[in-house]
């Protein structure tokens, strides 16, 4: 796929359509959705949320994303500060609103109207870790100017602006008095990104929404979700024998790291070449010089080279959007055979095993692809330093296809095909999450309406992601965007944004979602 960087342009609604069309024509065939426009009423509700609120909403936006709601270690959610003020102030913003809101510790929830029948809104308060230094103005700050139509700050799109634009919906459907059968409620739940353990408790000792919409994916609608993976290999850290005991081995790889956090596809890599020779830094140069979407820089210090990487972070469910600087950094390198130890044996197995490709085609016969949720996505997203290792965890979104079992015995005979060539490795982990698909969800056709009216788009389908939210604790949940397809996500990103102009399709969207479905 092509690479991008973080300037693409992300494509305004009018323009999906010729795209859409072709790439629903060129899809697997699935059983047929109906498809249901809004009514009046929606569709008036609308524009009235759109025409009466366009500021408002980044108001509101601007005063959710100045929390710094990452999740703090061995704090609980409902202890954090921060998430504690979070809530206070989206308490205040229902309120005002017209709104009421519940505290739950973990979980908070806005609420309109009344009756048994309910509708349910998920959405998430907490935020992906971020690097302060990599932004133009503060992440907790939302920058409306830096970049024009676009609004900057984590959790823009993930999940603040969501939550923002929920709010307005329900508050115009309050304006309208429209009447409603069905209680609208949204879920505001504080540790999605860090710990599903709460909100599991939760489900289960609350009675919840009879149909329920996720505002944390994509558009038209996400019916499958491909399952979270880790794989980690610790290597012992160690240099090559002659290194230590005398002259003549020549160049080696004294140190190998790079990488934030497991589901950010990493932007940042360096690796130090001890020994190097100006002969080495112009090859390696040479090839760096080749790969689309990457910068390097180069210092000596001494003999040795230091080589910095620059690539793009990207959402790791989503590799193909960023540059991955370690995968890159690993591939530049490959100028010569690296001495088999510590970081030079980890540059190897990238090389062998992983390379710059998404889809562990490397990594013995691991990969496969399913007709609607697409490929197994592999891609290496951290290396950490221990004492006397190297860690490198390997992110894996896998769609159904493989059960679990067989997936873990292809990469383990990989690993010792791999180990029987090479290095023992220090230690293997391995986490293989489960892939879900929704079959029952009887509010599809009405978002897919919806999608339809409000963008242009003729005859939506469901689709497939390769995250996971919440809509899997949900009773017929499903997810119904923030962000349009085919575009490039940018949560988990060091340039998390959303358009003032999704934004405001979004509100529209939205209200005629809550106005069909409660009605």
């Amino acid at each position: 796929m092509n690479e991008k960087n973080r300037k693409t342009l992300r494509a305004v609604p009018a323009a999906l359509t010729l795209a859409w069309a072709l790439a629903s024509a060129m899809a697997p065939a699935r059983a047929a959705v109906p498809v249901e426009m809004p009514g009046d009423a929606a569709v008036k509700a609308a524009k009235h949320a759109v025409t009466t609120y366009r500021t408002d909403v980044v108001d509101t936006l601007a005063k959710l994303v100045s929390f710094n709601t990452v999740a703090a270690k061995d704090v609980p959610c409902e202890q954090n500060p921060a998430h504690i003020a979070f809530k206070k102030a989206l308490a205040g913003e229902a309120r005002r609103l017209g709104l009421d809101f519940a505290d739950h510790g973990c979980v908070a929830i806005v609420g309109l109207g009344q009756g048994e029948q309910r509708v349910g809104l998920i959405a998430h308060g907490d935020v992906q870790p971020v690097d302060p230094s990599k932004w133009k103005k503060s992440p907790f700050e939302l920058d409306r100017t830096s970049e024009a139509g676009r609004l900057l700050a984590r959790g823009a799109e993930d999940d603040k602006g969501p939550i923002a634009t929920a709010l307005y919906a329900m508050k115009s459907l309050k304006d309208l008095q429209l009447p409603l059968s069905k209680r609208i409620e949204l879920y505001v739940y504080m540790a999605e990104e860090s710990d599903w353990a709460p909100l599991e408790r939760f489900v289960k000792e609350h009675p919840l929404p009879q149909v329920n919409v996720t505002l944390d994916a994509e558009y038209p609608a996400v019916t499958a979700e491909k399952g979270y993976g880790v794989v980690a290999v610790t290597l012992p850290a160690t240099a090559p024998a002659a290194a230590t005991d005398g002259p003549g081995i020549g160049a080696w790889i004294g140190t190998f790291k790079g990488g934030f956090f497991e589901s950010q596809i990493p932007e940042d890599a360096q690796a130090l070449v001890m020994g190097a020779t100006p002969a080495l830094e112009a090859q390696i140069r040479q090839r760096g010089a080749k790969q689309a979407g990457m910068r390097y820089e180069f210092a000596w210090q001494g003999q040795d080279l230091r080589v910095t990487a620059k690539g793009v972070s990207a959402h790791s469910s989503k590799p193909e959007d960023g540059v991955n600087a370690i995968a890159m950094l690993a591939d530049a390198l490959a100028v010569r055979p690296w001495p088999d130890a510590g970081a030079g044996a980890l540059v190897n197995f990238l090389n062998e095993m992983v390379g710059t490709g998404f889809y562990g085609d490397k990594f013995g016969s691991i990969a496969y692809r399913d007709a609607f949720m697409g490929p197994m996505t592999f891609a290496p997203t951290v290396i950490r330093e221990q004492p006397g290792a190297l860690a490198l965890s390997i992110n894996i979104r896998r769609p159904q296809g493989k059960t679990g079992e067989q997936l873990s015995n292809e990469i383990n005979a990989a690993l010792a095909q791999w180990q029987g060539a090479h290095v023992q490795l220090a230690k293997i982990d391995m986490d293989i999450g489960d892939p879900w698909v929704q079959t029952d969800a009887p509010q599809l056709p009405t978002l897919l309406g919806v999608f339809s009216y409000f963008t242009g788009v003729k005859d939506p389908k469901p689709v497939a992601i390769g995250g996971g939210t919440n809509s899997r604790l949900f009773p017929h949940a499903v997810s119904f965007g923030p962000a349009m397809p085919r575009t490039v996500y940018t949560g988990h990103s060091e340039h998390e944004f959303i358009t003032v102009k999704q934004l405001l399709l979004n509100l529209q969207m939205y209200t005629a979602v809550m106005a069909e479905l409660a009605k």
